[in-house]
């Protein structure tokens, strides 16, 4: 027993005189370079804060083509994604039925036609019977209602000519407007049906371009006031004068100014948003529908405001504090109020 405690003394007593010969050898480290902590001299200057809106592209007229009969589509007479001018042979649809339905109406009109001169043979001849007793009243009453009854057919025989004709037109479609013509929907030989849409194409006149975006309520009143105290440059709709800017999917600032051409009548309340409606002169057509694109509003200007690095900013619960640099070259925190972002 005695045996055993001694060792498990000299156990336990080993590692206090490790640590108390540790102790006597200490070394001294060397002290930690200074930091090269970067700064920054501000100073207060005027600064116009813009409003940045994501849109897309659309033509200033969007026309959509659709068949007006129904009938096997006969050719297509455009190329795909080019530039078709007014009046231009887009599309013709198989017109024989509609042919054949206006020769019946012709058919019909001639004789209706007929018609209207027989009964005005026989009113001519019963009529002066009548003055002369030779027939009842009834048979002239009836002679003169037949007259009336065929000259309705012809008039209506006519419109039933008219209304073959204008069909038999449906059957060539040509451009509305001068505009890019897209993809078609239909190829030569389908079934096209006016009952289902008939959609064929879409036309869109693309200079100008339109631009459509969905403004914050509290954007557009900050922008609605700044545009509003420069209104020349918006009547006159000058594209070197519009109040707002065009940024790209790529980064690169369209060189044409645009302005604001069309505003919703009401604010979505589901997105308290509101829809506008901008316009940019295309002149050589680069920008077409369906692209990305920014809208800049130069919506605010600020007299001496100070501009600071964002990431010199730290945030801690809801306060946001700067590190200053005092003329004694020590370090003062400050807390500051933020204003909006610019770049």
């Amino acid at each position: 027993m005695l045996y055993t405690e001694i060792r498990m003394m000299r156990g336990a007593a080993l590692p206090l005189v490790l640590l108390a010969l540790a102790g006597g050898c200490e070394v001294e480290t060397p002290a930690p370079p200074a930091l090269d902590i970067p700064y920054l001299s501000i100073e207060a200057r005027d600064v116009s804060i813009p409003i940045d809106v994501v849109g897309e592209t659309i033509g200033s007229t969007d026309v959509t083509i659709r068949a007006r009969v129904d009938g096997f589509l006969d050719g297509i007479h455009f190329r795909e994604g080019t530039f078709v001018d007014e009046g231009d042979l887009l599309y013709t649809i198989d017109a024989q039925p509609f042919e054949a339905k206006l020769a019946q109406a012709n058919a019909a009109l001639a004789q209706a036609h007929t018609d209207l001169a027989k009964s005005r043979a026989d009113l001519e001849r019963i009529r002066p019977l009548a003055e002369m007793r030779a027939v009842s009243e009834q048979d002239l009453d009836s002679a003169v209602a037949n007259f009336e009854a065929a000259g309705s057919f012809v008039e209506a025989a006519k419109a039933q000519v008219e209304l073959a004709e204008i069909e038999v037109s449906y059957t060539r479609i040509h451009a509305p407007v001068r505009g890019l013509i897209g993809l078609t929907q239909a190829e030569v030989g389908d079934f096209v049906s006016q009952s289902s849409g008939g959609l064929l194409n879409i036309v869109s006149r693309t200079d100008p371009i339109a631009v459509r975006l969905s403004i914050a309520e509290r954007a557009y009143l900050v922008a609605a006031r700044r545009i509003s105290a420069e209104p020349d440059s918006v009547d006159r709709g000058s594209r070197e004068n519009g109040p707002l800017t065009l940024i790209l999917a790529d980064g690169s600032i369209y060189e044409e100014r645009g302005f604001v051409t069309k505003v919703d009548r009401t604010i979505d309340t589901d997105t308290g948003s509101l829809t506008l409606e901008a316009v940019f002169s295309n002149p050589d057509n680069i920008l077409r529908p369906g692209m990305f694109a920014r809208v800049r509003f130069d919506a605010d200007r600020i007299a001496g405001a100070i501009l600071v690095p964002q990431r010199a900013v730290n945030e801690l619960q809801s306060a946001y504090r700067v590190f200053v640099i005092k003329p004694d070259d020590t370090v003062e925190v400050r807390q500051v109020q933020v204003g909006p972002r610019l770049g």
